[in-house]
């Protein structure tokens, strides 16, 4: 039994051991991957951006026809109890629609939600960079919600892994979209790009706070589509994501980008995100 097992878990309104929660086979998440979830750092024991997450959930919800099953208030409260410690963590919540009487695609009336949540600790980040492969993006059109159906995402990763990288750089119609779980920047001419937010990509919580950055450290940014050719061509490629944070890619497709090395550009956002996080560890 490790450690993990002993934590204990948010479900259905209770807080149990992890090797306790149990759901119930005929749960839609179970069945259809009928839900969404959301991932929060946590630095300081003080969730990163909560405002931004909890809002990002409740439009995931609205997108898949469900009300949230909680206020802001009260997750605040689930989290507070499973949050332990000062040390870097992360809260992983989701929400599935629940228990059915029967396995039905359409969707049942009066069915109570399946509301789950769990924090573990975030592992130290490499910063020497890591490698990416372009891979074709095969997922659906509704990628702006943040769905437990990942199956798509778990192969498009599964081909970097295979391949001895790290993560897979989706493409959709000769433009570069974000990574099989993360968001992409690209330094084009001196400017920092990053797509523009649609149904093609996750709307990332550290993709807005790294735009954020920059824009007070002046930073030049645009939010546009990335070609493929400007992808392969750029000197510095980043991938975002909540428990990642930013990671320079230093190869492509088996070809060094920029020097090999995470570049200057990256070496000054990283600076000034962990100032941020250094920022929540603080007491208040």
């Amino acid at each position: 039994m490790t450690a993990l097992d002993d934590s204990i878990v948010y479900l259905n309104g209770e807080f149990v051991p992890l090797n306790e929660a149990k759901i119930s086979v005929m749960d839609r998440g179970f069945l259809f991957g009928d839900g969404v979830y959301e991932v929060i750092p946590v630095y300081g024991g003080r969730p990163l951006r909560l405002d931004e997450h909890m809002t990002r959930l409740e439009n995931s919800l609205r997108g898949i026809r469900m009300e949230p099953p909680l206020s802001t208030g009260e997750w605040a409260a689930v989290f507070s109890r499973l949050i332990q410690g000062s040390h870097d963590q992360s809260i992983y919540l989701q929400v599935t629609r629940g228990v059915a009487p029967k396995r039905d695609h359409a969707i049942p009336p009066e069915i109570e939600p399946t509301v789950f949540a769990m924090c573990t600790p975030i592992a130290p980040l490499p910063i020497e960079g890591i490698k990416a492969i372009t891979v074709d993006d095969i997922r659906w059109q509704w990628c702006h919600i943040k769905a437990i159906t990942l199956l798509a995402n778990v192969l498009l990763r599964q081909a970097a892994v295979d391949r001895g990288c790290t993560e897979s750089i989706l493409i959709r119609d000769a433009s570069a979209v974000e990574g099989a779980a993360s968001n992409l920047f690209v330094l084009v001419d001196g400017v920092l790009i990053t797509p523009p937010k649609s149904n093609e990509l996750l709307p990332g919580i550290t993709r807005d706070l790294v735009l954020e950055i920059a824009l007070q450290n002046g930073i030049a940014v645009q939010e546009r589509k990335i070609t493929l050719s400007e992808l392969k061509a750029g000197p510095e490629v980043w991938l975002t994501s909540s428990t990642r944070e930013i990671m320079p890619v230093i190869e492509l497709d088996g070809a060094q980008v920029g020097e090999g090395v995470p570049g200057p550009l990256w070496q000054r956002m990283q600076a000034l995100y962990q100032d941020y996080k250094e920022i929540l560890r603080r007491p208040s």
